[in-house]
């Protein structure tokens, strides 16, 4: 009897652009690992800090490599096999600790090339909308390759409440939605990586 083949277990790294511990955003990530870890077999989420990335200044880069966090950090990326990236809207943008990490793991080898992603947000109004629209335009250079749909944009001040006072995502619908956007990056990387 032949053994029944095994789905690799995909390693997700989560990257979330606000550096505030009960971001919605961050709460968005903790949800993602989650649900991963509870219904989608094969699918883990690691999350990389941000947090320590001095700002960008070539003039850190030495003959000898990059900034200890910088290197250690795009060690991460490269060994990832696809992004999910928490994306906050900030003056219709992204966040700037986000395009900072974005531009450090594309300095000399991009990090990011040739890899999947998917994007999620929460925020008022739009949800975070505007940020995941230019980080896809920002990932046409990176050359990620983002799944198109589901798109997750929680607009988090409606009611009823989508997170709790830590920043907690407490809402089983979007839960689900967000169990959506996994399994599109699920399939979508496993798609690729055939290729």
């Amino acid at each position: 009897m032949e053994a029944a083949a095994v789905k690799p277990v995909l390693r997700v790294a989560a990257i979330c652009g606000s550096l505030r511990k009960a971001s919605f955003n961050r709460g968005l990530l903790r949800a993602a690992a989650e649900v991963c870890e509870d219904s989608i077999p094969g699918l883990r989420v690691h999350h990389l800090d941000i947090s320590d990335l001095p700002i960008i200044n070539t003039d850190l880069e030495t003959d000898a490599g990059f900034p200890p966090a910088v290197e250690a950090f795009r060690a991460n990326v490269s060994q990832a096999d696809c992004f999910l990236f928490a994306a906050p809207e900030y003056n219709y943008s992204i966040s700037t600790p986000l395009k900072n990490a974005l531009d450090w793991a594309s300095r000399g080898k991009n990090c990011w090339a040739d890899k999947p992603a998917a994007i999620v947000s929460a925020g008022g109004g739009f949800g975070g909308g505007r940020s995941q629209y230019h980080l896809r335009q920002v990932g046409v250079f990176l050359d990620l390759h983002f799944i198109n749909k589901p798109e997750l944009f929680v607009q988090a001040f409606q009611q009823p409440p989508k997170f709790d006072s830590d920043g907690n995502l407490i809402d089983d619908q979007i839960r689900e939605r967000l169990k959506q956007v996994l399994l599109s990056l699920q399939a979508f990387t496993l798609r690729l990586q055939k290729d």
